[in-house]
């Protein structure tokens, strides 16, 4: 973390601006992230600032992941337990202001990898996989110009994250298409998606091992049932009014979000 770096005052603005769905129009020089860990520091700082202790694996509802190709830098952020959803949800949408949704594949685990402990090899983490799930993600900033942001200030702000609502699981099958399986994702059943579905990483199991080695580095516990989904196939959509979003992914239970 760089030295003059305030990680408590950036995480104050970004849970004050949750609180009162207002959005931020810049960062005062000091409470601007610099690097990387300056952002990962960033949000473990902002979900004690939502009153949780990152340290409490319970406190992590879940986390996100994914990579702007298969040869792009994995980036990824926790996901406070308050911000993850059951299919079903019904959440505000004025909460979000300008809310993108995405359709994604997550996993759920079968066992804890332990705080401290690691580096987990793919093997490891490919073989504790115990379900999978379809998840529609709510992409949301408390920055008012987002996207036009800098990187690590979306980084530092958990990634852009609003919400994560996850459809019921199956077992795990490592024969499920994952590089592009067959879905649709409608809005009031207007689709919401058209084309091949594709996750810019390819196949999102590849992502995992970075995320669970990324989270036990930083001495955090990766609980069994954590949620972590890895990347949009059908890129961001935004809604221009309350509805209701279907994700269906074959082979997988579908996953619905109302926005009110």
């Amino acid at each position: 973390m760089s030295a003059a770096f305030d990680v408590a005052a950036l995480a104050r603005l970004f849970a004050e601006a949750r609180g009162h769905r207002a959005k931020l129009d810049d960062l005062p020089e000091t409470a601007r992230p610099t690097s990387v860990d300056d952002a990962f520091a960033a949000q473990e700082a902002t979900l004690r600032a939502l009153g949780a202790d990152s340290n409490d694996s319970k406190a992590i509802g879940g986390w996100k992941v994914g990579a702007k190709s298969t040869e792009a830098p994995i980036q990824g952020a926790l996901l406070p337990a308050s911000g993850v959803h059951r299919s079903g949800a019904r959440l505000s949408m004025q909460g979000f202001g300008k809310a993108g949704l995405e359709l994604e594949v997550a996993f759920t685990f079968s066992r804890s990898f332990a705080a401290s402990s690691g580096p987990y090899s793919d093997a490891d983490i490919l073989n504790s996989i115990d379900r999978v799930h379809a998840a529609i993600e709510v992409v949301a900033s408390r920055f008012a110009a987002w996207p036009d942001i800098d990187k690590l200030w979306q980084l530092a702000d958990l990634q852009n994250h609003g919400a994560l609502v996850v459809g019921d699981g199956v077992p795990y099958d490592e024969a499920f298409p994952f590089v592009s399986p067959s879905m649709s994702f409608t809005y009031d059943d207007a689709s919401l998606f058209q084309g091949v579905p594709a996750n810019p990483a390819r196949d999102p199991r590849r992502l995992l091992a970075w995320t669970i080695n990324h989270a036990v580095s930083r001495g955090l516990t990766v609980e069994p049932g954590t949620v972590i989904t890895a990347g949009s196939y059908t890129g961001i959509a935004f809604p221009a009014r309350p509805g209701t979003a279907t994700g269906a992914i074959q082979g997988l239970p579908p996953v619905e979000l109302h926005l009110d």
